[in-house]
C-alpha cells in the first residue's frame, strides 16, 4: 500500500505555502509573491515552477538550499503542526488495520520530501506502520508517475500487487500508469465523480469505515 499525506492522511493546508514565504526570504532572500497548485504534485515541480515564478533559475544547487530550509522549517514545526491541523477520519485506524494483514507492506507515494513527510506524520503519530526507507518521494521527479515506479522497485512487489491510495486524480493516475490499483479518498480538493473520471477502481468518501477500506484495498 503506497499512501498520499496532504489531504489522504491528514489536513494541514495553508502550512506548505507558509514554509516556502520563509524559505524563499532566509536562502533566496525574496519576498514570494505568489505559489502554483500543490495538490497531486511534487516537491521538485513545485519547487521549479516557485523559482522560476520569482525569476530565479532552478538549478540544482538553489533547488537544493529551498529544500534544506523546507526540511528545517518543518522540523522546526513540529511540535505545534497538530495544532494547525487534524488528522483525517479514519486514517490512523486505517494504518493500524492494514498493519495487522500478513504480508501486507505500506509506504508512501507523495509530493513531499522524504524527511518533510516524517516530520509531518510523526507530528500526528501516524508514522509507526509506515516503511519511510521504500517510498516514492517529491525529490524524485516532476513527473508523479516516476514516484509510483521508485516505490514498486523498492518494494520488490508486481505492479499489480501495488495499491495506491490518494485523493487527487494525480495519484489515480499515477497508480493506473505502472499497472497499480487505484484507490481515491474524496477528503481533498475533488470529489468522488472526478476520482472515478480519473480511473479510480474505488472511490471512498473518507477513511472513517475501516472494514470498507481494508476491502478495498484487499479485493475482498
Amino acid at each position: 500500500m503506497l499512501w498520499d499525506i496532504d489531504q489522504t492522511l491528514i489536513d494541514l493546508r495553508g502550512a506548505g505555502r507558509d514554509w516556502y514565504s520563509r524559505v524563499l526570504a532566509d536562502v533566496v532572500g525574496i519576498t514570494m509573491e505568489g505559489m502554483p497548485p500543490f495538490f497531486g504534485r511534487t516537491e521538485l515541480a513545485i519547487t521549479s515552477e516557485v523559482l522560476k515564478a520569482h525569476g530565479i533559475e532552478p538549478d540544482e544547487e538553489v533547488v537544493r538550499k529551498v529544500w534544506a530550509g523546507l526540511i528545517a522549517v518543518s522540523e522546526e514545526a513540529m511540535p505545534g503542526m497538530a495544532g494547525g491541523g487534524h488528522v483525517l477520519p479514519g486514517a490512523a485506524e486505517a494504518l493500524a488495520g492494514l498493519a495487522s494483514v500478513g504480508g501486507a507492506v505500506q509506504s508512501l507515494v507523495t509530493g513531499n520530501l522524504r524527511e518533510v513527510a516524517w516530520h509531518k506524520l510523526a507530528a500526528f503519530d501516524l508514522h509507526h506502520h509506515l516503511d519511510f526507507e521504500i517510498g516514492g518521494y517529491g525529490s524524485l521527479s516532476a513527473h508523479r508517475p516516476d514516484l509510483v515506479a521508485h516505490a514498486v522497485e523498492q518494494a520488490g512487489f508486481v505492479a499489480d500487487a501495488v495499491i495506491v491510495i490518494g485523493d487527487t486524480p494525480h495519484d489515480i493516475e499515477a497508480a493506473l500508469a505502472h499497472g497499480a490499483v487505484a484507490i481515491g479518498v474524496a477528503t481533498g480538493r475533488f470529489g468522488a465523480a472526478e476520482l472515478h473520471d480519473a480511473g479510480a477502481h474505488t472511490v471512498l468518501a473518507d477513511l472513517s469505515d475501516t472494514p470498507a477500506v481494508l476491502k478495498a484495498v484487499l479485493h475482498d
